[in-house]
């Protein structure tokens, strides 16, 4: 039997996308135009028992199986050439209980939603930097976000997940209920079935809280960083920053000469009484001082929203990351020379304090394989013509080729394209890919779920 009919005999109750319908090249649109890949059915899961229904033909049909939740990953692992896509994004439901600051959302979910969903009630969980990115496999590959020193990951404000395993079985996957699986889905991205729903803890935040943006001029960067990194050291859990090294937008913030020049962005957040993050972060607003300060009171929603025009769907993208263990001004000397002469002008070179509540929790609490570095890179070229493909890729990996004497070997494997096993392995050290192994033995004994950051069973 095809799985068309497979699908349609199991009671599917979604809509079945077929290679002929014309819904069909919107239906495997994602975030990166380097992915092209043809299923040879998107089935857009109305409800639980549809992904069951898709996990059980492709068993039966014997076809590859592949997730798509917001489609952001720049591997494009949400599609699969010539096999079944479960298409969760209809599976979108969030319901807040604001007294217990608890929010359930579906497994297709983005982040935009859920953001605006639990803002209604002055609250948050961390969640993407770009509000388009899927709640799932940012949450499953740990989950990074501004609200990350105060709060720690996504994936630390987990309380359960429904998950649909390989075997067809719908589970709950908590500390209480099959632990284990919960241990490894933190951080081991969608290894281990299908997560239909996650439920998290929220956290009071905002609607309004002192955040926004720095702007450097590029003769400014290497002194800035320096600065930055002294300043992000020793400073409380409240504040949040990152640092761009970007093109100039043509917008009207922007002074005119800068337009189209090479620029030092920093973004900063303080998540806490507005007056108090005046004080903390004054030694930062002032240096230099910037050209552009845009730090001001700011609906969190804002923030969240901040750099979605500088990353929009349909360009080419190819991305890599590391750890550093140290940031010393040789570091800083290499990536601002690097910086300044980027092959497009959409590339976005991105460094990330980290710090605070992420290094707070026990290692091995989660599958996660990075706690204590001080700082995470983010390397994110794009482009809009396919001709210019090598030579983008190409100063990603001089960049990233550059600072690999300060990292620390392993990587939040969210950010990276597809570099191999041993990438993934090391990520999370010999001890944890172990654990991880024999826990997908035990879910996944046929690595089902392979179209991710791929972790086979144990032997």
């Amino acid at each position: 039997m095809t799985a068309l009919s497979l699908l349609e005999n199991a009671g599917f109750t979604g809509e079945l996308v077929m290679p002929e319908d014309a819904a069909y090249d919107e239906a495997r649109s994602i975030f990166n135009a380097m992915i092209d890949r043809r299923p040879a059915v998107i089935a857009r899961c109305a409800k639980t028992t549809d992904v069951v229904a898709a996990v059980n033909a492709a068993c039966e049909s014997k076809l590859p199986l592949s997730v798509l939740g917001g489609g952001h990953a720049v591997t494009g692992a949400g599609l699969i050439d010539d096999g079944i896509c479960i298409d969760l994004r209809t599976l979108d439901a969030i319901a807040v209980d604001d007294v217990a600051r608890v929010v359930r959302v579906g497994g297709g979910c983005r982040w935009g939603a859920l953001d605006a969903a639990t803002q209604e009630h002055g609250l948050a969980v961390t969640g993407g930097r770009v509000s388009t990115t899927g709640v799932g496999g940012l949450t499953l590959g740990s989950g990074s976000g501004w609200l990350e020193r105060k709060f720690g990951f996504a994936c630390d404000n987990l309380l359960s997940c429904e998950v649909v395993t390989a075997d067809g079985k719908v589970v709950t996957a908590s500390n209480s209920d099959n632990p284990d699986l919960f241990w490894a889905l933190r951080g081991g991205g969608g290894n281990f079935g299908v997560v239909t729903e996650f439920t998290f803890q929220l956290h009071q935040v905002g609607p309004m809280m002192l955040a926004g943006l720095l702007v450097y001029p590029a003769p400014m960067a290497a002194d800035v960083a320096k600065h930055w990194r002294d300043f992000m050291s020793t400073a409380p859990n409240e504040v949040a920053s990152g640092l761009a090294f970007i093109t100039a937008p043509p917008l009207e913030f922007v002074p005119e000469p800068a337009r189209g020049q090479q620029v030092l962005g920093v973004v900063v957040l303080y998540v806490g009484d507005m007056d108090e993050g005046r004080q903390v972060l004054t030694p930062l607003l002032d240096y230099g001082p910037p050209a552009v300060n845009l730090v001001q009171p700011m609906p969190y929603l804002a923030l969240q929203q901040l750099i979605d025009e500088a990353n929009p769907p349909g360009r080419l993208n190819y991305w890599t990351a590391d750890f550093l263990a140290e940031l010393p001004d040789k570091a800083i000397d290499e990536l601002v020379e690097l910086a300044a002469r980027p092959v497009s002008p959409f590339t976005q070179l991105l460094l990330v304090a980290g710090g605070g509540a992420i290094s707070e929790v026990d290692d091995e609490a989660t599958a996660f394989g990075q706690r204590d570095a001080p700082w995470n890179v983010h390397w994110l070229s794009a482009w809009e013509n396919e001709a210019d493909s090598e030579k983008n890729i190409a100063y990603t990996r001089e960049v990233a080729a550059a600072l690999k004497p300060w990292t620390t070997g392993k990587v939040y494997l969210n950010y990276i394209g597809e570099e191999g096993s041993e990438r993934v392995a090391s990520s999370f050290g010999p001890e944890k890919y172990a654990r991880l192994r024999q826990i997908k033995k035990v879910w996944d004994p046929t690595n089902l779920f392979s179209q991710n950051q791929n972790i086979p069973p144990a032997d």
